[in-house]
């Protein structure tokens, strides 16, 4: 079976690459490399299961290359982050939405078996109702949210109008190896350790109340090859939460990474947290029901927040 994973060289991307090809799967591997790295697949360059393609899923014709003789679609590809939505909305709608046609029109035509993307926990909006469920949405809080929103009604029209099999995957706070803690819009787990790492205090944005369900990412690779592989007609065309149904707030979080990190260092335990005004477009609390994914797809999430950090600060330290 051969899988198209877009955006693989990124953070999600390069994870599920590695496990389809511990599996035997042949990969391709779509990247622009606009917020994914070659260091994250260097290691996959040497395997003949594995292909590169360096394009950008804004043009068609690339995504129809890349799409050649493929079984499933695993796709990816995405600007993510609130803020940079909210700095630039125009480019946010072209990769996200724009993007995301060429990749469902492309897999259409090649007759692809299965389109399994990422859509976005943001969905949610305003809707104050916890734990989320799948069914029950507010409206939109950020340009980034109304992308993913319409990745949704767009795989729901091409599974009715075209007879597509599409199934969207609502993250949840991913994290885990490989997450960039660089750039103006790094996710907020890596660019703490980073900053604890060199004794610099975290800044909170507001009080450090709100909750997330913070998702390690061993956990969405488990999600995405059940959907791709599910039998389970009733299982398809359709979205669910991914996610590990339990909620912490950042304060806990910063806890929990002073935790760990101060077994490495011992002077991190002191490291003091600054906070500033809360965020635009962000959402206080998240939490999933992950009810209906345990019941259409046997998932099963492995790892907790701190189970998944412990992993992630080890396996960090054991690299540098």
């Amino acid at each position: 079976m051969k899988v198209l994973v877009t955006g693989g060289a990124g953070f999600i991307g390069s994870h599920l690459c590695e496990t389809l090809l511990a599996k035997g799967y042949s990969v391709v591997c779509l990247d622009n490399f606009s917020t994914g790295h070659r260091r994250n697949i260097e290691p996959f360059l040497s395997s003949s299961l594995f292909q590169l393609i360096e394009g950008d899923i804004r043009s068609l014709d690339t995504c129809r290359q890349a799409v050649e003789g493929v079984d499933y679609v695993l796709h990816e590809a995405a600007l993510g982050s609130v803020p940079r939505s909210i700095n630039d909305p125009i480019t946010s709608n072209e990769v996200n939405v724009s993007g995301f046609l060429n990749m469902l029109v492309a897999s259409r035509d090649a007759g692809v078996k299965r389109f399994v993307y990422a859509a976005s926990s943001s969905t949610y909006g305003d809707s104050a109702s916890l734990p989320k469920v799948e069914e029950v949405i507010g409206r939109p809080l950020s340009p980034y949210a109304i992308t993913k929103y319409v990745n949704e009604l767009y795989a729901d029209v091409f599974s009715r109008t075209y007879g597509m099999e599409c199934i969207g995957l609502r993250y949840f706070n991913v994290f885990g190896p490989r997450q960039d803690p660089n750039g103006a819009y790094a996710a907020v787990i890596p660019l703490f350790v980073k900053l604890l790492r060199n004794h610099e205090s975290p800044r909170i944005n507001g009080t450090g109340d709100y909750s997330r369900d913070f998702t390690f990412v061993a956990n969405v690779v488990q999600m995405n090859l059940l959907a791709m592989t599910t039998t389970n007609s009733e299982a398809v065309n359709t979205v669910y939460n991914t996610a590990f149904g339990e909620r912490n707030t950042l304060l806990q979080l910063v806890g929990y990474l002073k935790e760990i990190l101060s077994e490495y260092d011992p002077a991190i335990a002191s490291v003091e947290v600054i906070h500033g005004p809360e965020r635009s477009g962000d959402i206080p609390h998240s939490l999933a029901s992950i009810d209906k994914a345990r019941r259409l797809l046997n998932y099963n999430p492995a790892y907790s927040l701190r189970q998944g950090l412990q992993l992630m600060i080890n396996e960090l330290m054991i690299n540098d």
